[in-house]
């Protein structure tokens, strides 16, 4: 390499830092653009609770559930980093603005039959592409309006995270709370038990009575034991809805005893409407069929002719001898023909169109589907809530007189059986009913996509 490269090496590096500085700054300030982990609505939770990476010894409410499935979970940084991924492009469309700045060195060694000779040459080029028919702000559109797409798509993720949670944690404390009430059932059958064999030994009772009061404490015996598998089984579940292996250990809160009575009553139209304008599904397939739309304008600016400005000062030594040049020019280029691309690519780009913006009308018809179900659905929960505690009272009251009739001998052991059996079942179905009841509010809350810590908030009134 002869002295003249040596020579403009230093100016060639020092032109280059600016431009490698200027990236690592981000110039167009697209990690402003990203939306916030895990999303904007949760900003403020996130905010007074700081990431936990690994499981409290506390016990975990609803709350807490949320906290770390929405921190640990991988879908959470996966949606997060496809947002991440798309403001950057966003950024790449932005940087066609800018002219491109290159800067070249060469150097070679030639050798001919009289004699040898080297050859080198330095050049630094700008090049700016002056005028484009479109092509850059409907590339610029396109990559915006999929940055939306993305950020509604992180929120959307984030909501089905969070309910699928909420399901888990109170699936959870159903199963804890059928192994409570299957406990409650095998102490009622061994207390049926030896009520049948005090009868048995005083000669007021029959073997078939104390028989049959053994069965039903076996089988007492073997829901308990199912219902404990159960609940183990959806602990793992739990773990695995915040991200952490099924084997974790951890401990739950009390079962949530309030309920209130009618703060979710609204029109269910009005709840259709407000579903429709909040949703962040939908939102991501607006933006999208507008990302599609821009994506036409390009298909179609792709076609048209462009204007580069060119422009650099050169430097090249051959043999001793130095020469210096430059040059400054315009050059137009105009598609002539190119295979009938151009009208393809428009043709696939609007058949996009058609596809995003069918899509968007399906997710439309489907919101309201969620809506009305989910509104049913807690319409339900509600009524079969209040029915399960008169059933609760109804059959205390029916397995206490069933015992105390079987205790005094004008009872039969079947009728102290099916009173016991029938107590035990309504347990579970008011257990249940009180869980199914958090879970289908949350449900309504995610199908107007309004699911948030709100939603956890202590209960103010009614206490069924």
């Amino acid at each position: 390499m002869s002295w003249c490269t040596f020579r403009f090496l230093p100016l060639l590096i020092t032109l280059a830092l600016p431009v490698l500085a200027a990236e690592l700054n981000d110039p167009f300030a697209t990690a402003a653009l990203t939306p916030l982990k895990p999303s904007p609505q949760l900003a403020a939770r996130a905010a007074q609770a700081p990431c936990a990476s690994i499981l409290p010894a506390t016990a975990l409410g609803a709350v807490e559930v949320v906290d770390l499935a929405l921190c640990n979970h991988p879908q959470t940084r996966e949606v997060w980093a496809t947002a991440r991924a798309q403001a950057a492009l966003l950024g790449v469309a932005q940087a066609a603005w800018l002219p491109d700045f290159e800067a070249r060195v060469a150097s070679g060694r030639n050798y001919l039959e009289s004699r040898n000779f080297s050859q080198s040459s330095a050049a630094l080029t700008l090049s700016w592409l002056v005028f484009d028919f479109g092509q850059r702000s409907a590339n610029i559109e396109n990559a915006r309006q999929l940055l939306s797409a993305a950020a509604a798509t992180q929120d959307a993720t984030v909501q089905s995270l969070f309910l699928a949670a909420l399901q888990s944690y109170y699936n959870a404390q159903a199963a804890r709370a059928a192994v409570l009430a299957s406990g409650e059932a095998e102490r009622a059958a061994q207390e049926g038990l030896a009520a049948a064999e005090s009868r048995y030994r005083v000669g007021a009772g029959t073997p078939a009575d104390r028989l049959l009061a053994k069965t039903a404490l076996s089988q007492a015996t073997l829901n308990r034991i199912r219902a404990e598998g159960e609940a183990r089984n959806a602990l793992g579940v739990l773990a695995n809805a915040m991200g952490f292996a099924a084997r974790e250990k951890f401990v739950l809160d009390e079962i949530p005893r309030s309920f209130p009575a009618s703060a979710f009553q609204q029109d269910v139209d009005a709840l259709i409407d407000e579903a429709r304008k909040r949703r962040p599904d939908l939102q991501s397939a607006e933006a999208q069929l507008r990302a599609a739309t821009a994506g036409v304008a390009l298909a179609r600016a792709l076609g048209r002719p462009t204007v580069n400005l060119s422009t650099g000062p050169g430097w090249q030594d051959v043999d001793g001898i130095n020469t210096r040049t430059g040059n400054i020019g315009l050059t137009l280029s105009v598609p002539i023909f190119s295979g009938f691309e151009t009208t393809y690519r428009v043709r696939s780009a609007e058949a996009q169109v058609d596809i995003r913006a069918a899509q968007r009308d399906r997710l439309h018809n489907q919101v309201a589907l969620d809506v009305w179900k989910a509104y049913q659905s807690l319409n339900t929960a509600t009524q079969s809530l209040q029915a399960t505690v008169d059933l609760v009272v109804s059959a205390e009251q029916s397995e206490r007189v069933a015992l105390g009739r079987y205790k005094a001998g004008v009872g039969t052991v079947l009728d102290l059986l099916a009173a016991q059996t029938a107590l035990a079942n309504a347990r579970l179905q008011r257990i249940q009913a009180g869980l199914d009841w958090h879970v289908y509010r949350a449900t309504l809350a995610q199908a107007v996509g309004a699911l948030d810590y709100t939603l956890l908030q202590p209960a103010a009134e009614g206490n069924p």
